[in-house]
């Protein structure tokens, strides 16, 4: 099969204006048509006047036949024997006109068919194909008080889509989300609707949120229980105390801290973590703060507590 010229079956440059192939196509045209020609070949040279004709006042045939032909132009098909390269249609969409049909290219050559032939048989599957729209999914990030206290937040999205043409480019848009009161990290938010759009008339797809928490400065997330580190002072681990505390919702509590408390003793608030079905809860974690020793009196006190401490040893189980 030999590479068709359809810029030379026309008799124009491929530099020509779509107004250029359209006069160039009705001038010979009238030439050639079979009712009225005298021209011993006009049926044929009539067939392949409408063959060109086709690709070239099509943009997406011409601009899909051109690349082609560069890569012809550059070699790698020996004269006589083309065929198509795999992909060489890529991203290229090709459109009947409204009252073209199968028939319509029928005596087209083989040339064509092996070029646009499939492809249109393509492009009217993905016409009459019916289908409801591809889920997306994407991640949003939330803080801690959205997430307790439920928030409304504009969110910025990108996502590929086609064009007119089929084509993908990519898009940006702003949907506006509901964030209930409770949600957790990796939980997912459905926005109903606003996924790709269906085919065929079938609804559109939906979007999923996965939600993802912001770190906090005083708290941490574990599934719906919350972590907070709560200093507290020698004296207070010691002796025991009451100790005001914020809470995530707002407010302080006043929490109790028993006596001879160690660093990493776990308090227990219960129902103070994310709500749900079964809200979660918030758990203090002491951590002793030693005051620096960085006057007389702090000194001293140091000093005096060594003593009345001596026997104690931090140390003792590691046998040395």
């Amino acid at each position: 099969m030999e590479f068709k010229d359809y810029y030379s079956a026309l008799g124009i440059d491929r530099t020509a204006s779509d107004d250029e192939v359209r006069k160039a196509y009705r001038k010979l045209a009238r030439k050639y048509h079979p009712d009225v020609s005298k021209e011993p070949d006009a049926e044929k040279r009539m067939r392949d006047i409408n063959e060109a004709n086709d690709v070239l006042r099509d943009k997406e045939k011409r601009a899909a036949y051109d690349a082609l032909a560069d890569r012809v132009a550059r070699g790698g098909h020996p004269e006589g024997d083309f065929q198509p390269p795999p992909g060489w249609d890529a991203g290229f969409e090709f459109h009947r006109g409204p009252n073209q049909g199968p028939a319509d290219h029928a005596e087209f050559s083989e040339f064509f068919s092996s070029l646009f032939g499939e492809a249109e048989r393509r492009g009217a599957a993905r016409r009459n194909y019916r289908a409801r729209g591809e889920d997306h999914h994407a991640a949003i990030e939330i803080a801690l008080e959205d997430a307790l206290n439920g928030a409304e937040r504009e969110i910025t999205l990108r996502a590929q889509e086609l064009d007119a043409q089929g084509r993908p480019t990519l898009k940006t848009r702003t949907l506006s989300v509901k964030i209930p009161p409770g949600v957790h990290p990796g939980q997912f938010i459905r926005l109903a609707g606003q996924g790709m759009p269906g085919h065929g008339g079938e609804p559109a797809g939906d979007l999923y949120l996965e939600v993802r928490i912001a770190p906090h400065r005083l708290y941490r997330i574990e599934e719906r229980d919350l972590y907070m580190t709560l200093p507290v002072t020698p004296t207070e681990a010691a002796l025991g105390a009451q100790v005001k505390v914020p809470v995530p919702t707002g407010g302080v509590v006043e929490v109790t801290v028993p006596r001879n408390a160690r660093s990493g003793l776990k308090l227990r608030l219960k129902g103070r973590g994310l709500a749900g079905k079964q809200a979660g809860d918030l758990y203090l974690l002491l951590e002793i703060a030693l005051p620096p020793a960085d006057n007389e009196a702090a000194r001293k006190a140091y000093e005096q507590l060594a003593q009345a401490s001596a026997s104690f040893n931090p140390r003792q189980h590691l046998g040395v």
